[in-house]
C-alpha cells in the first residue's frame, strides 16, 4: 500500500501498535541502570566495563540488519513484523529472569549476549512497522508514541530498584548482587513478554502491495535457506544505495550513541564514586550511589515521555532537525554538568535535560529517515541505521579501556563528560541534514 493510500489511524490504534515498546524498553531499562554495578558486584573493575558492554553493540550489528530484511520478504498469519516481535520477547524475558542470578562476571556477559541479541530481534521490527502502517502525516506520531513507551518502560524499570527498597526488600543474592535488582529483573521478564504480546494480539498489518509477485520472488529462494540468502544479498547493496539524508543523519548518529553509551557504561559508577563516595563496590555507599542512578535514570525516562507528545507540534512550527538540534544541546549540557555536581538531590535536575535529548533520539531521526528511504526496503533500512549506533558503542567497548585506564585515571565522572561532548558534536552535525520530508508532515493524531 503507498504512503498516500495508507488510513489515517486512531489514537487507539497508534497506542497498540507501539505498546510492545514498553516492556522492551523496561528490559533495556534495567540492563542500563544495573548491569555496571552487576558486573562490579562480581568483580569487574572500572576499565574492564567497556568491553563487558560488547555483547549490545556486537548482537546489534549483526541482528538488526538481518531481521529487517529478513521480515520484509516474511508474510504469514501474524503478518510480516509480529512474529519477530514475539520470537524476541519470549527469549529476551527467559534471559531477564536468569541475568541477576549469574554466578560470574563472564555468565553475567554471556546472558547479555543473549538478551541483547533477543531484545534488538524484537525492537528492529518495530521501527518498520511505524513505518509500514503509518502515512507520512502521522509517522512523527508513531515514532514519537515509541518515545513515550519508551519513558513510561525506563521510568518503571529504573525505579523500580528503590521502589523495593522502600517497601522493605533488602539484602543480596548468593552472588551479592541486592535482593531489589533480583526481583525487578524478574519481573522485567514478565513485563517485556505481556506487553509484546499486547501489540501482537491488538494490531494488524498491511498484506504485500502485490501478494502473486511477493509469493513469485519468494519461490525463487524458497525455505529459510533461501530466505537467508536473499538477505546477505541484501543488506549489502542497501548500504551501497543509502540516500543522502540517511547519509548525513548517520554522521549524527555516531556522536549521539557514543554520548549515550558513556552515560549508560560509567553514569551508576560516576554517582557511587564522584557524588556518594564509595570507597569500593562492596560498601554501602556503592549500593546507595547506584540506587540513585537509577532513580536519576527514572528521571530522564519520566522527562522523555512527559516531553514525547510536545515535540510534534514543537517541529510543526520549526523543524524536526531544529528540535533534534536543541535537544541534543540540552543533553549534552546536562552530561557536562555532571562533573561539577557532588550533592545527589541537585545530580537529578541533570537529567531533565537528558531525557529531553532521549526523547527526541527515539522519534526525530527515524521519522526524518522513514520519509527517505523506499517503503518496500523499510526494515533492512531500519537495520542498516542501526550500524551507525552500533559502531560507535563498539568502538568504545574495545578502545576505552586504555583510555579510562590511563587518561581518566578510572574516573567514571571523566568519561560522562566526554559524553556530553559527543552530544554537542552531534548537535552541530544536524545542520547538514535535509529534511526532505518536513514540509509534507503534519504530525497529526486523529483523537477517534
Amino acid at each position: 500500500m503507498s504512503n498516500t493510500d495508507k488510513p489515517k489511524l486512531s489514537f487507539s490504534q497508534i497506542w497498540n501498535m507501539n505498546f510492545g515498546f514498553l516492556g522492551i524498553q523496561f528490559g533495556w531499562g534495567l540492563q542500563l541502570a544495573n548491569m555496571s554495578a552487576i558486573y562490579a558486584k562480581l568483580g569487574a573493575k572500572p576499565d574492564a566495563i567497556p568491553i563487558l558492554w560488547l555483547a549490545g553493540p556486537m548482537t546489534g550489528l549483526l541482528i538488526q540488519p538481518l531481521i529487517g530484511a529478513m521480515s520484509d520478504r516474511t508474510w504469514n498469519r501474524l503478518g510480516r513484523r509480529r512474529p519477530y516481535f514475539l520470537v524476541g520477547a519470549l527469549l529476551a524475558s527467559c534471559a531477564l529472569f536468569f541475568m541477576p542470578d549469574s554466578p560470574s562476571v563472564w555468565f553475567a556477559a554471556s546472558m547479555l549476549w543473549i538478551l541483547d541479541a533477543s531484545v534488538n530481534i524484537s525492537m528492529e521490527p518495530f521501527r518498520a512497522f511505524v513505518a509500514d502502517k503509518l502515512n507520512e502525516r502521522q509517522r512523527t506520531t508513531g515514532f514519537i508514541m515509541q518515545s513515550f513507551f519508551i519513558g513510561i518502560g525506563a521510568t518503571l524499570a529504573n525505579a523500580l530498584p528503590a521502589i523495593l527498597s522502600r517497601i522493605g526488600v533488602a539484602g543480596s543474592t548468593a552472588n551479592g548482587v541486592p535482593l531489589t535488582v533480583q526481583w525487578s529483573f524478574k519481573i522485567g521478564a514478565a513485563v517485556f513478554l505481556l506487553c509484546v504480546l499486547w501489540t501482537v494480539a491488538f494490531s494488524s498489518e498491511y498484506p504485500p502491495d502485490d501478494m502473486d509477485e511477493f509469493k513469485r520472488k519468494r519461490s525463487l529462494n524458497p525455505g529459510l535457506a533461501g530466505l537467508i540468502k536473499e538477505v546477505f544479498r541484501e543488506i549489502p547493496l542497501a548500504v551501497k544505495e543509502m540516500p543522502a539524508t540517511m547519509k548525513q543523519l548517520a554522521v549524527v548518529q555516531v556522536f549521539t550513541w557514543l554520548g549515550l553509551f558513556c552515560l549508560w557504561m560509567y553514569f551508576a559508577l560516576s554517582t557511587a564514586y564522584h557524588v556518594f563516595h564509595a570507597e569500593g563496590p562492596q560498601s554501602p555507599e556503592f549500593d546507595q550511589g547506584t540506587i540513585w542512578a537509577g532513580w536519576c535514570f527514572a528521571i530522564y525516562s519520566f522527562v522523555c515521555f512527559v516531553v514525547a507528545f510536545f515535540l510534534p507540534a514543537i517541529a510543526r512550527k520549526t523543524s524536526r532537525k531544529i528540535v533534534h538540534a536543541v535537544s541534543l544541546i540540552l543533553g549534552g549540557l546536562s552530561l557536562i554538568s555532571v562533573y561539577f555536581i557532588s550533592d545527589p538531590t541537585t545530580l537529578q535536575f541533570t537529567m531533565i535535560g537528558v531525557g529531553i535529548a532521549w526523547a527526541s533520539v527515539l522519534a526525530m531521526p527515524y521519522a526524518i529517515l522513514a520519509g527517505v528511504v523506499p517503503p518496500d526496503r523499510t526494515g533492512v533500512y531500519m537495520g542498516v541505521f542501526n550500524f551507525f549506533i552500533v559502531i560507535p558503542e563498539i568502538i568504545a567497548s574495545l578502545t576505552f579501556q586504555p583510555l579510562v585506564k590511563h587518561v581518566f585515571n578510572n574516573d567514571p565522572a571523566c568519561v560522562v563528560v566526554m559524553g556530553g561532548v559527543s552530544l554537542l558534536i552531534a548537535a552541530a552535525l544536524m545542520i547538514r541534514v535535509q529534511d526532505i520530508g518536513s514540509a509534507s508532515a503534519s504530525y497529526a493524531v486523529s483523537s477517534h
